[in-house]
């Protein structure tokens, strides 16, 4: 019976080493092949090892529980729109201050009112003035007088006379006379002591400064037309949006006061300052005001067109933005997936613009971003404790020593053999591997360390 016992004894152990070797083998080629497979797997820039992550492998039914979908990174251009409010005002262009060149009396006013519609060449007001006056008569008497020695055999005597006659119609056009009323004196009209003036241009008088029986002289502004044709809408575009704006852009504006109504036009100025207040910078626009419904004051929704160049873009759930990184994880095949730190350019709607950190064509992940980065850092996160683990630095371990040394006489233990421990303390030995961990900075702070196995 003795016998029976220990053969089973024997029995049993060898299984039981037989079985450790199995394990242990087969142990062995798991980390051969885990090894491997890391070395041959790309891994992701250093920038803040937690904040990158990890390649992750998913499986397939994994992927689709989550809704994993991938597309391609493409160059191509972009057309998009950027929103701003906008204020309507004068084109300052088309506005006119009227001034006599010449001193005088208003006799007669004849636009009288501010807001008043004024055409080109329609009378604003007639006055009386000595110097006017008299230079008429004296053109008229040159212009009779070379009527008399045009025929004369004295070349000098007629030069005279047509030099007077030119001399005195250049001041009659420097004093606000146009060549219609010149034209009148040569047919023959009896010369008025009052003259009449007429509007310089098209539109609306915003300014008058003048009424009748005024004594009026060149310094002074008697009428500010502005011509409301074609208006100017100063839109407020905030300073993300700067870079995007180019003159001639198109432009589309829509007001509350016309509901279903829009305005074209397009973007003719960016000004060279930003207000640091509402950190937005104004863009002039020239918008064409047919029928005049458009009103200096009123406020509108402008839309800018923006078409970029071919640029390299990804959809915007690709992007996974920390404020201080940007990422995107890389389909590898197989389910393995690499996250990339990218560098953003500008946004457009749904796509994003990728300055560096891929090229066309790469295959990307376009959703379900943000769980496949989760369990990115949770595979980061284990792979880091399985390192402090392997060094011998657990808790409970560090715990248990203290409780073990609180029961210890001082007296009695070997001091040397505790300055070798402690010396060491992230070493440990399985089978004939023998496994060192090292941190920089030594020790290891709360923060970015740079972590070193030895084996």
């Amino acid at each position: 019976m003795k016998k029976i016992f220990s053969y089973a004894g024997v029995i049993f152990l060898v299984v039981l080493i037989g079985l450790g070797y199995f394990v242990g083998k087969l142990q062995g080629e798991t980390e051969k092949s885990g090894a491997a497979s890391m070395e041959n797997m790309p891994m992701p820039e250093k920038k803040s090892g937690m904040e990158t992550g990890m390649p992750v492998q998913i499986s397939p039914e994994k992927r689709q529980m989550i809704g994993v979908k991938t597309g391609k990174v493409e160059r191509r251009s972009l057309k998009t729109q950027l929103h701003a409010s906008g204020t309507v005002d004068f084109n300052e262009q088309k506005i006119t201050r009227f001034h006599l060149r010449v001193a005088g009396w208003v006799k007669e006013l004849y636009v009288n009112s501010t807001g008043q519609r004024v055409k080109k060449g329609e009378p604003l007001f007639r006055i009386y003035s000595p110097d006017l006056y008299s230079t008429k008569q004296e053109y008229l008497l040159a212009k009779n007088t070379f009527e008399q020695v045009k025929d004369s055999p004295m070349t000098h005597v007629r030069e005279g006379v047509a030099s007077q006659i030119e001399s005195a119609r250049a001041r009659l056009l420097l004093w606000n006379m146009d060549d219609r009323q010149i034209d009148q004196l040569d047919q023959g009209e009896p010369v008025e002591p009052e003259t009449k003036f007429y509007s310089p241009a098209n539109g609306y008088v915003m300014k008058k400064s003048v009424s009748k029986g005024d004594y009026v002289t060149p310094e002074m502004e008697l009428y500010e037309i502005a011509d409301l044709s074609t208006v100017w809408v100063y839109a407020d575009i905030y300073e993300s949006d700067i870079a995007s704006l180019k003159p001639d852009q198109p432009v589309t504006i829509s007001f509350t006061a016309y509901p279903g109504k829009t305005f074209s036009g397009k973007l003719i100025y960016i000004f060279p300052n930003l207000n640091p207040e509402t950190r937005t910078v104004k863009a002039r626009v020239e918008l064409p005001n047919p029928g005049f419904l458009l009103k200096p004051g009123m406020y509108g929704d402008v839309e800018i067109q923006v078409k970029a160049p071919g640029r390299l873009v990804v959809p915007s759930d690709a992007v996974l933005d920390s404020g201080l990184h940007q990422m995107v994880f890389i389909d590898r095949g197989n389910g393995l997936f690499e996250p990339r730190p990218i560098k953003m350019g500008q946004r457009y709607d749904n796509e994003i613009e990728v300055l560096e950190g891929v090229k066309e064509g790469e295959p990307i992940v376009t959703s379900a971003t943000f769980l496949i980065d989760s369990e990115s850092k949770l595979m980061s996160a284990a792979s880091m404790m399985g390192m402090l683990g392997m060094g011998g630095i657990r808790m409970e371990q560090a715990s248990m020593g203290k409780m073990e040394m609180a029961g210890m006489d001082m007296k009695d233990m070997d001091m040397s053999g505790m300055e070798k421990k402690e010396a060491s303390p992230r070493s440990k030995k399985a089978g004939q591997l023998a496994f060192t961990l090292g941190f920089s900075p030594e020790p290891p702070h709360v923060g970015e360390n740079k972590v070193s196995v030895k084996v």
